[in-house]
């Protein structure tokens, strides 16, 4: 047998044995494995977290974020620097402070400027707890996985694709997750507000750090479907 042929007899095994895996498996035992990768001691939920992201954009903008994540608690603040000036964001429940370089006291031009509402914080907050939660968050109510699994090319890699759609009341976006189909690692999403208009962005994940207990995706590089453009990367550091 040539080495060619080998090869190709070879790559023709591998396709055939994860097809026949995306078959088997369901959406749920999927994602059940993946969290038992990410969270193996199961400390997510009740879990308290301190994030370090370093954010770059394509423009040249680069800001460092910190992140505190007390999910028992249900504590979220958020630190950052902008334009020289920090941010900071608090919010626990219903109840939000925000502040401007330490001060709770700030005109409303910079309120306006820096966006110092609690309405934006709790975006914020669950911008961040959703994105950094992954895969988790797939576990949270008003979550809809379709149950069958695909064998999909995600950016040039082999993955198994599960499809997300929410209650109106959580979301209206349709998501798309890809995973490992060894290990069960996130290797990436999409998510469209309008698929027919093939709108939204996908996330291509590289790397891996980790926080506590947890093993999270290192970088995150934010696409545009439409136009392929590089919208940003958010890189997880150590604090």
């Amino acid at each position: 047998m040539t080495s060619k042929l080998f090869t190709t007899l070879l790559f023709l095994a591998c396709t055939f044995s994860l097809i026949a895996q995306s078959n088997l498996l369901t959406a749920k035992e999927v994602l059940t494995k993946s969290i038992e990768y990410h969270d193996p001691k199961g400390k997510w939920e009740n879990g308290k977290f301190d994030l370090k992201l370093k954010e770059s954009r394509p423009n040249g903008a680069f800001r460092e974020t910190e992140l505190l994540i007390n999910n028992k608690q249900q504590i979220f603040e958020l630190s950052q620097k902008r334009d020289n000036r920090l941010i900071s964001r608090h919010v626990k429940g219903e109840q939000c402070e925000n502040r401007l370089d330490g001060s709770s006291t700030f005109s409303k031009e910079e309120g306006e400027k820096f966006r110092l509402d609690c309405a934006y914080s709790t975006r914020m907050k669950d911008y961040y707890v959703y994105l950094y939660g992954l895969p988790m968050k797939l576990k949270d109510p008003g979550t809809i996985l379709k149950e069958e699994v695909a064998l999909k090319d995600f950016q040039g890699t082999k993955l198994l694709e599960i499809k997300v759609t929410y209650d109106p009341e959580v979301g209206a976006d349709t998501w798309y997750f890809y995973f490992d189909p060894s290990t069960y690692a996130l290797s990436g999403y999409r998510f469209y507000h309008d698929e027919s208009k093939n709108d939204g962005e996908y996330i291509l994940l590289t790397g891996e750090e980790p926080i506590g207990p947890l093993r999270l995706p290192k970088t995150r590089a934010w696409y545009t479907h439409k136009e392929d453009k590089l919208l940003g990367t958010d890189e997880l550091v150590k604090k």
